[in-house]
């Protein structure tokens, strides 16, 4: 059995495509209810793992218990159950361009559920307004919606199923700053209100010293360090530091603990 703290356990992952390791010998948990970011430089393996841990990409060796069910135990249709109480946003909204927010945000309940064209329909305009969208915005096309409007409504989507555990890669990625803020402010609500764990891969700074509980730094094929944003900003590995202590981190550090 999963212990009851962590909504993830990870211990000795190896991923690989093809001759090349990405991770080797990984270990992470990741408690219930906390927001833990994971960051590293490019080429670390960030969306390689997420994608792991969301049943995307296959592993080499190791384990992955998510929500109390070991990934390499299950069948197919253990797979899909599983996949219902977790919900994903990807950097790019992959939102269909053919169908409304609202029509988005229904999908996964129509595949999963029996319930009625109108209480789906219902459902989903209530997700579209817990995304913190406006209530037209349900009519409305991806296209017709500005950069953070698409962010949530990916968040909207994400959120049809009621899940325990919601997945963000870049949820921040090309907006302004008030736009990343009210974001930021977002993943709090929905944290404290719904009591979701949130595992989320962002390089934007004022993100991490805002919104996370910790932080998991990937390098050299694992987690090389875990731990509150304070923390890491004070590790002095040369890797980390070069990270977290350049003029951007300086500024977003200052300006985060006034």
């Amino acid at each position: 059995m999963a212990r009851a703290g962590n909504a993830i356990e990870i211990r000795g992952l190896v991923t690989r495509f093809g001759p090349k390791v990405i991770h080797e010998n990984l270990d992470l948990d990741v408690r219930r209810g906390e927001v833990l970011a994971i960051v590293g430089g490019s080429g670390s393996g960030k969306s390689t793992l997420l994608r792991t841990m969301i049943m995307l990409n296959p592993y080499a060796a190791g384990r992955i218990r998510l929500l109390g069910a070991e990934l390499g135990e299950l069948d197919a249709a253990e797979s899909e159950r599983l996949r219902e109480r977790i919900g994903v946003t990807f950097q790019q909204g992959a939102l269909f361009s053919a169908l409304t927010v609202q029509e988005n945000v229904a999908l996964p309940l129509r595949e999963h559920t029996d319930f009625p064209a109108e209480v789906i329909a219902g459902l989903a305009f209530l997700k579209v307004l817990l995304a913190g969208l406006p209530p037209e915005a349900a009519a409305r096309y991806p296209r017709e919606l500005s950069g953070g409007m698409l962010k949530r409504a990916g968040v909207a989507r994400a959120l049809a199923l009621d899940p325990e555990l919601l997945f963000l890669d870049e949820p921040t990625a090309g907006l302004d700053p008030v736009s990343a803020s009210a974001f930021d402010e977002l993943v709090l609500h929905l944290k404290d209100s719904l009591g979701l764990t949130v595992v989320m891969i962002t390089h934007d700074l004022d993100t991490l010293w805002r919104v996370t509980d910790r932080v998991a730094f990937l390098a050299e094929k694992r987690v090389l360090r875990i731990g509150s944003m304070a923390e890491l900003a004070a590790d002095d590995h040369p890797e980390i530091e070069a990270y977290f202590s350049g003029p951007r981190g300086r500024v977003a550090q200052q300006w985060n603990r006034k």
